[in-house]
C-alpha cells in the first residue's frame, strides 16, 4: 500500500462514478490511457480487480465496491482537511465548488460570479449546474462545497439558508393576452408544458395543478430548459408556467403572453445548502447573503 496515492484514488472515483473510461478520463483532464495505466497500477497494488471489463461496458467488481465507499471517505475528509485550513486563513480564498439548478443558474449566475470576482480576487469559483437529486449526492460526498437550490431538500446532513422567494408565472401565446388568466380547475383541463422528469420545478407546477405527474401523454409535453418551453408556447403547443426570474431573459425575444396568476400565487423559496460539518460555515453563510443580494438585482418587482 505504500505505492497508492490519493491521485489513483480521485481517477477511481471519477471512473468508478461514471462507469466510463472516455468521461472519467475527461472529468479528471488526463488521457484515457493515463487513466487506464493509473487503474491499472492501483489494482496490481491492491492486490485485486477493481472493475469487471468487457467490450460493453466495465462495472465495480465487490472488492471494487469496497473500496470505493473508503476512497470517497478519504476525498472527502481531504477536501473538508483543505476547506479547514482555507477557513483558517480566513475571508473568501481559494476555490469554491458550487452548483445551481438549471432554472436558476443562467438568470443568477452572471450578476453573482461578477460580484463575488469584484468583492473577492481570491476567489477561485467552479460551476456545476445540474438538477437537485445530483447536487445533494455531490455534496455529501465532498465534490461540491454549496448549492444554490430550491427549499426544502429535507436532508439531515445540510444546512439551509432561505434567500428569496419567488412566484410563478404563466406562459401563453401571443392570441391569449387579454384573456382571464386560468384558475387551478381551468390549467389543469389545458395542455401543460412542462421540464422534463427531474427538475424540481416540474414537479411544483404539477403540485400547484394538480395534476398527475403520470397524466396521459397528450396533456404533458416535456422539455429540457425553460427556453425550449417558451419556444413551444409560442408555437402553440400548449402554456407552461416558468419562475419570476426568468421572465425577462426567456420572453424578450418570443411573442408570447405573460400574465400573473390570482391568490394564491404559486411560488417557490431559494435557498443555498451547505453540509453541516463544513470547515466553511461561517463563508458559506457570508456568501449566501452576497447571493440573495443579487437576486434582488435580477428579479422584477420582489416577490
Amino acid at each position: 500500500m505504500k505505492n497508492v496515492t490519493l491521485k489513483q484514488f480521485r481517477y477511481f472515483e471519477a471512473l468508478a462514478r461514471l462507469g466510463h473510461f472516455g468521461r472519467a478520463a475527461e472529468a479528471c483532464s488526463i488521457s484515457q490511457p493515463a487513466l487506464s495505466m493509473q487503474i491499472k497500477a492501483l489494482e496490481e497494488e491492491l492486490g485485486a480487480a477493481l472493475f469487471e471489463r468487457d467490450r460493453r461496458q466495465i462495472r465495480l467488481t465487490s472488492f471494487g465496491e469496497e473500496i470505493a465507499l473508503r476512497a470517497r471517505d478519504i476525498l472527502r475528509a481531504l477536501d473538508d482537511l483543505e476547506g479547514f485550513a482555507r477557513a483558517s486563513r480566513g475571508g473568501l480564498v481559494g476555490r469554491l465548488r458550487m452548483g445551481v439548478i438549471p432554472t436558476v443558474a443562467p438568470y443568477l449566475l452572471p450578476g453573482l460570479i461578477a460580484e463575488l470576482t469584484r468583492l473577492h480576487d481570491g476567489l477561485d469559483l467552479h460551476v456545476r449546474e445540474t438538477v437537485t437529486p445530483r447536487l445533494v449526492q455531490e455534496l455529501n460526498e465532498g465534490r461540491l462545497d454549496a448549492a444554490i437550490v430550491a427549499l426544502p431538500v429535507s436532508e439531515p446532513s445540510l444546512t439551509e439558508a432561505a434567500l428569496f422567494t419567488e412566484s410563478f408565472v404563466l406562459v401563453r401565446p401571443r392570441w391569449d393576452d387579454g384573456k382571464p388568466v386560468p384558475n387551478r380547475d381551468a390549467l389543469r383541463e389545458m395542455r401543460l408544458l412542462l421540464l422534463e422528469e427531474g427538475h424540481c420545478f416540474r414537479d411544483q407546477a404539477l403540485f400547484f395543478c394538480n395534476k398527475s405527474a403520470h397524466a396521459a401523454p397528450r396533456d404533458l409535453l416535456d422539455a429540457s430548459s425553460l427556453s425550449t418551453l417558451v419556444q413551444m408556447v409560442e408555437a402553440g403547443l400548449g402554456v407552461t408556467l416558468i419562475p419570476e426570474m426568468a421572465v425577462a431573459v426567456e420572453t424578450r425575444s418570443a411573442s408570447v403572453s405573460v400574465a400573473r396568476f390570482g391568490n394564491p400565487e404559486p411560488s417557490r423559496t431559494i435557498g443555498m445548502v451547505w453540509r453541516r460539518t463544513s470547515p466553511l460555515a461561517n463563508q458559506l453563510t457570508q456568501i449566501s447573503e452576497l447571493v440573495r443580494r443579487s437576486a434582488g438585482a435580477v428579479r422584477p418587482a420582489a416577490a
